[in-house]
């Protein structure tokens, strides 16, 4: 064997050996690991969190080993899903597994349950959500897949930006699900990570003229990382709360089953969510959950079993002997309203006319779906409601014997004003109801004031105790301190306890259906109030906050049939007396005196939907921005590898296949064949074969490094402008819509050289 097959023999193997893939391997692994940390704010710490981390490893390790032993990428990716399989059966299902890991009819079977009981969760909890054993495979097995997606992406496709974009889209989801502060140095650290994968990756390419020329990518790293980073601190924070959407954007609003409404009531303007009408003397409120948990600082929903409703019917209400019923049918048309829990009047007792998978609560007969939404749902409610008289609801105590979920508990450090003033304010009161009767009378007296910006300058604009003190001392807030205080009086005089949270039901909309006038809810009415539960009547509704909705007072059975006299003798819906929940001020002093401010805005603040146009344009304006940040990067560097990159990405953006398998010679004449000027793709090739193949330190390399060129040949300045006359030329050939979208979204950001995705139109 001569000697220049020795050494080509010996270029071949090291150019088929990997090239700094194990380091590529391990920037993968600490760059998926920087995803982690804001799930916790999701999900609470617990063994998601290691076996997220090691099952990644495994996964890694398995695709790099078997690179090593030059298995196609398609087997590797296929194996990574059988390890994946195996592991997680082991974790999670190993007492129905075969050996403890492998998968059997029963595990497959067990799947979908642990996924909707980990829906289920999610659809009714509050960040953090505990970290169940459903919730942890969820977790865990979500984040082997996306290992194995992002190992084939970047290992095996070759393209690390796409899963750059991955990486953080992944970081910012918790964001969006929990808004909090930005975690700077958490993100800091992501952005560190993706920018060493992208290094990493660089440094493996093993054609020379690529590995040596990587500059060009790097700076685009920098520049995707720093919009990102503006992105995630400025972008981000000014988008529109995940809670209800913003007025007027024409999208279905979301609620949020949480206390946290003080800066959705505060968003300028309404957005219709639904329409009601019942055939009720007075129109329901409709409410989405309840929350019965307190900690001292958030109220949590109820997170009890639910069951099917198409398998378990809501069962009939039961009261004591001698109480009566009476049945409402209620009809429903969810309109702008995108949320996991639907609105309904209490207590129903059937559910007509939905579409999809919905769940019901038993405890507190609330309806919700880890698949489905609330938008678009038309639906009627049949709600039996009890009507006891003032004698019955007086003879009745407020106690719960079956006590699921604690709701008498006060949590620690409760102040005693809040228990001082209970009592006071109830001490002429003789019985349960007469004491909330009187709470609730004091609250909607003249001391208090219903304002949405006092909490805020005040500093008291959140659930917890110590706001709930403030309140009481200030005397001025909305729904939630009302709602918050009075359930935490009732619960210091020993009574159970509770928040709901919903829609007021809105104001007329002057349409009639069925002999019945149509009611329409915005944004503004939703609205949070206390239940107090009765031995033999059930939760009773009471209204608290000043100036909203009606106050609950029964009559006595001398001058009624029964019933409250909001039901019976209390005044009519009307805009007044259903107000919206999100008025402001000027607009809470309007309800006061019989105004009509609660009726939706008749035009919204259009801030919020240029601001979404405004980031909608940045946004669309990045990849343009990126692409020509890095051509201006790679005409500044100059040289053949520069002027031979700038000529690759010109192609795959017009969509023409660039092929490792094809020399720099047959993809020149590729070019010439789309358009590209023949005198400047022969220079160019020239110059690149010189490049690639001639001796080191010949005199050839030396003139073209130097810009000495020869025949056919090209220097470094002017290879640059061969390179734009090919890329001028091939643009020529397009069309208006090729060339536009070659500029505004170049695929060669995110497509190599090479890659399948950049030949898979290849001539042979």
């Amino acid at each position: 064997m001569s000697g220049g097959d020795v050494y080509s023999t010996r270029g071949a193997e090291r150019q088929r050996r990997p090239r700094g893939e194990l380091r590529l391997t391990l920037t993968m692994w600490l760059a998926l690991l920087a995803t982690l940390p804001p799930l916790a704010r999701v999900i609470h710490t617990g063994p998601w969190m290691p076996g997220a981390a090691v099952l990644a490893a495994v996964l890694l390790a398995t695709g790099f080993g078997l690179r090593r032993r030059r298995v196609p990428a398609i087997g590797v990716t296929l194996a990574e899903v059988v390890v994946w399989a195996l592991v997680v059966t082991g974790g999670f299902f190993s007492g129905t597994a075969l050996w403890g890991f492998l998968p059997t009819g029963a595990v497959v079977a067990a799947v979908p349950e642990v996924i909707r009981t980990a829906s289920d969760e999610i659809a009714s909890g509050v960040a953090p959500i505990p970290a169940t054993p459903a919730m942890s495979f969820v977790i865990v097995a979500s984040f082997g897949l996306l290992a194995i997606a992002l190992d084939h992406v970047v290992l095996s496709a070759r393209m690390p930006l796409l899963a750059a974009i991955a990486l953080v889209l992944v970081w910012l989801i918790p964001s969006v699900v929990v808004p909090a502060p930005v975690d700077i140095a958490a993100f800091v650290v992501l952005a560190i990570a993706v920018l060493a994968l992208i290094r990493a990756e660089n440094r493996t390419r093993e054609a020379p003229i690529m590995a040596t020329r990587s500059g060009g990518v790097a700076a685009v790293a920098v520049a995707i990382g720093a919009v990102a980073i503006v992105g995630a601190l400025v972008i981000g924070p000014a988008l529109p709360h995940p809670a209800v959407g913003g007025a007027g954007s024409g999208a279905a609003a979301r609620i949020d089953p949480s206390l946290d409404l003080g800066s959705d009531l505060r968003r300028p303007g309404d957005t219709p969510v639904l329409t009601l009408r019942s055939d009720a003397p007075q129109l329901p409120n409709l409410r989405v959950t309840t929350l019965s948990i307190f900690d001292g600082s958030v109220w949590m929903p109820d997170q009890l079993r639910s069951v099917a409703l198409a398998d378990a019917p809501l069962e009939p209400v039961q009261v004591a002997e001698g109480i009566a019923t009476t049945e409402y049918r209620t009809h429903v048309e969810v309109t702008q309203l995108s949320s996991a829990y639907l609105p309904i009047p209490y207590p129903a007792v059937a559910i007509d006319g939905l579409e999809g998978a919905w769940r019901s609560v038993p405890y507190s007969r609330t309806i919700l779906s880890a698949q489905n939404s609330a938008q678009g749902q038309n639906y009627d409610v049949v709600a039996e409601v009890p009507r006891p008289t003032l004698e019955q609801i007086r003879a009745s105590q407020a106690r719960l014997a079956e006590n699921r979920v604690d709701v008498y508990a006060l949590p620690e450090g409760t102040p005693a004003v809040i228990g001082d003033l209970a009592r006071q304010v109830t001490a002429g009161a003789t019985t349960d109801y007469d004491r909330l009767e009187a709470l609730q009378t004091w609250f909607r007296g003249p001391e208090f004031t219903y304002s949405l910006t006092a909490p805020v300058t005040d500093g008291f604009d959140d659930t917890g105790v110590a706001a709930v003190a403030a309140f009481l001392e200030k005397k001025a807030g909305y729904c939630i301190h009302y709602a918050g205080a009075f359930a935490l009086m009732a619960r210091e005089l020993g009574m159970p306890s509770r928040i709901v949270v919903g829609f007021l039901p809105g104001g007329y909309t002057g349409d009639t259906v069925d002999g019945q006038r149509v009611a329409a809810v915005t944004t503004g009415q939703l609205h949070a109030w206390p239940e107090v539960y009765f031995d033999g009547i059930g939760w009773v509704p009471f209204e608290p906050t000043k100036s909203l909705g009606i106050a609950t007072r029964y009559v006595s059975a001398a001058s009624s049939t029964g019933g409250t006299d909001a039901e019976e003798s209390g005044p009519t819906p009307t805009p007044t007396s259903s107000a919206s929940a999100g008025a402001r001020p000027d607009e809470a002093r309007d309800e006061a005196t019989g105004g009509t401010s609660g009726q939706p805005a008749a035009g919204g603040d259009p801030r919020p939907a240029l601001l979404i146009v405004l980031g909608a344009l940045v946004v669309a304006s990045v990849p343009a921005a990126a692409g020509a940040a890095r051509r201006g990067f790679l005409r500044r560097r100059g040289g053949v590898a520069a002027a031979w990159v700038l000529v690759q990405d010109a192609a795959i953006d017009l969509g023409i296949a660039v092929s490792a398998a094809q020399s720099p010679r047959a993809f020149g004449v590729r070019l010439v064949a789309e358009g590209a000027p023949e005198d400047a793709v022969a220079r160019l090739v020239a110059a690149v074969e010189r490049e690639n193949y001639a001796p080191r330190g010949g005199g050839a390399e030396s003139a073209a490094r130097h810009g000495a060129g020869g025949a056919g040949g090209t220097g470094s300045r002017d290879g640059i402008a061969q390179a734009d006359a090919i890329r001028v030329g091939l643009r020529a050939r397009r069309g208006p819509l090729d060339r536009a979208r070659a500029t505004l979204l170049p695929r060669s950001l995110v497509v190599r050289p090479g890659s399948a995705f950049a030949d898979r139109d290849a001539l042979v």
